[in-house]
């Protein structure tokens, strides 16, 4: 693996990529035109394929931030005094928050769970994903909240069909959060 920094050049086609990448996944969704992307960065599709040899490694880079604060958020939410089934729903629905734009991004997470996509950036971000709620789902377990026979990896699964269902709606959220609630309805002990 090259160790050495980029040069200034490549840096900024780099940013200009994933600048664009972040405007056209916004406007048209995770299927947005590879060759569009690089056209309206104005570099060509050699460069884009050079810096993302893939769409989802692409779009890996247009998520990172959001997936690290996903899961920064998990880690404060499992040392902090709110208790363990409330952290678990204010997750989720950060979750869904995050995965509701740009459109299609919950059809990619549950895309990236699955196993030939192990050794891809989003692949590595899904399990990441699954493991932080894996935490939290553990916690309000162990406090007798929530059904012990759940998986965190269905629990995603079944979050990010919430997503995908949601986006076909006239009110993404609003629906995304009722469907949360009857999950909740559903994960609960008695």
């Amino acid at each position: 693996m090259d160790t050495r920094p980029m040069r200034a050049d490549a840096r900024r086609n780099y940013e200009r990529l994933i600048t664009t990448a972040r405007t056209a996944f916004m406007e048209h969704g995770t299927g947005a035109s590879l060759d569009d992307i690089a056209k309206r960065a104005g570099v060509g599709s050699g460069t884009l394929y050079r810096h993302f040899p893939t769409r989802d490694a692409l779009l890996h880079a247009v998520l990172r931030e959001r997936i690290d604060a996903l899961l920064a958020h998990a880690e404060d939410l499992l040392t902090g005094p709110e208790d363990a089934e409330a952290a678990l729903g204010r997750w989720l629905r950060t979750y869904l928050a995050g995965a509701a734009t740009p459109r299609g991004t919950s059809t990619v997470i549950i895309e990236a769970m699955s196993a030939e996509w192990a050794d891809t950036g989003l692949g590595a971000a899904a399990a990441a994903i699954c493991d932080a709620l894996g935490r939290l789902l553990d916690r309000a377990q162990r406090a007798g909240t929530i059904r012990t026979e759940i998986d965190p990896r269905d629990l995603l699964r079944l979050t990010n069909a919430i997503g995908v269902a949601s986006e076909r709606t006239p009110e993404p959220g609003a629906y995304a959060d009722r469907m949360l609630t009857l999950l909740f309805d559903g994960l609960r002990t008695g």
